[in-house]
């Protein structure tokens, strides 16, 4: 990736620290994180038998795995062990990794290992990924990346070059970019915006109360929020029109008056996809599940955020946030928004 320049934070931004982050934290009253050492002393529950999925198979998926074997490539769906992963294969959809698989925060509940400063980008990233997602013959593919707050552009040129790149190969791909909150930097979300993808999907991960105690300190609610709009808002000003998406996890103490209000606050800044989907402990050292809810209650969820008018709301307990059903909503309608009948 080429870096760009460092960009000046906004005003109004977030303050991106860990130790701004304990404060904000503390000041609103915001549900502590347990250190690993405590995690590690609550033991895991027996997962339900909705959750239980068959191992993934199919010519299909058999052809996809082999091809990103040869190729060294790695998708999101096999390094996150992601249960619909022969599914979304088999309809033409994968999520692709950039940027390394070391992250420069420490979410508690995500399995990606951390450093302050991970190897550098491999500039022919793009270009390798790209080539190979064309030959796949995929329709719709999800790029996502760890976050890089120790580079300048936040890894925001990487995402743009490859996604520029895919565009050129085949203009008929769809790409989802699924990205990091950039430290709220409006220049830096302007690159992604300015490759002309076609989602810009970025995760709240869960309610404003646990966000403390779910997410690193320097990741925040409202700055999730305002990433979001920002991000419809400057590309409609670059003459382009794009969808925008979140995702929520489920089982980790919020409430349903919580889970209400996020909706309403993802509605209120312009998302348009919402989806939903059960938190599962990547290792005992991660944050315990509290509960695993029912078919039934994702339905009810899935009832209550349409009511506020999302577009499209996937919930269940294996969806995830690159989820089939969801991208093939987004394909339909974007096709339809090419075509001028949306």
């Amino acid at each position: 990736m080429a870096e760009g320049p460092t960009s000046a934070p906004s005003s109004g931004q977030i303050p991106n620290s860990r130790a701004a982050g304990a404060l904000t934290a503390i000041a609103e009253g915001l549900a502590k994180p347990l250190s690993p050492s405590k995690a590690a002393a609550i033991a895991p529950g027996e997962k339900p038998r909705w959750l239980k999925v068959r191992a993934p198979g199919g010519e299909t998926y058999t052809r996809i795995k082999g091809m990103l074997r040869e190729r060294k490539l790695h998708t999101v769906c096999e390094e996150a062990r992601c249960p619909n992963v022969a599914e979304c294969w088999s309809s033409g959809t994968a999520t692709f990794m950039l940027g390394g698989d070391t992250c420069t925060r420490a979410c508690r509940f995500c399995a990606i290992k951390t450093a302050r400063r991970p190897p550098p980008l491999d500039p022919h990233e793009p270009f390798h990924v790209s080539r190979s997602i064309a030959d796949l013959g995929l329709r719709y593919v999800v790029l996502t990346s760890v976050d890089r707050d120790d580079l300048p552009d936040g890894g925001a040129r990487h995402f743009a070059i490859t996604i520029q790149e895919i565009k050129r190969l085949n203009p008929e791909i769809l790409v989802e970019a699924l990205v990091p909150d950039f430290q709220g930097i409006q220049e830096q979300i302007k690159i992604v915006t300015g490759s002309r993808l076609d989602v810009y999907a970025h995760n709240v991960e869960t309610v404003r109360r646990l966000q403390y105690r779910v997410r690193d300190p320097r990741a925040g609610y409202d700055q999730s929020l305002k990433t979001l709009k920002d991000a419809k808002v400057i590309s409609a000003s670059q003459g382009h029109a794009l969808f925008t998406k979140s995702s929520i996890m489920l089982g980790m103490g919020e409430t349903e008056a919580e889970l209400d209000e996020a909706f309403r606050d993802l509605r209120a800044h312009g998302v348009d996809v919402l989806t939903l989907g059960q938190y599962l402990r990547p290792s005992l050292e991660h944050l315990p599940v509290e509960r695993f809810y029912t078919p039934e209650e994702y339905e009810k969820l899935a009832e209550m955020a349409r009511a506020h008018g999302f577009l499209y709301v996937a919930s269940g307990a294996l969806v995830r946030s690159s989820y089939k059903a969801a991208e093939f909503f987004i394909e339909g309608a974007t096709r339809k928004q090419r075509e001028g009948r949306l």
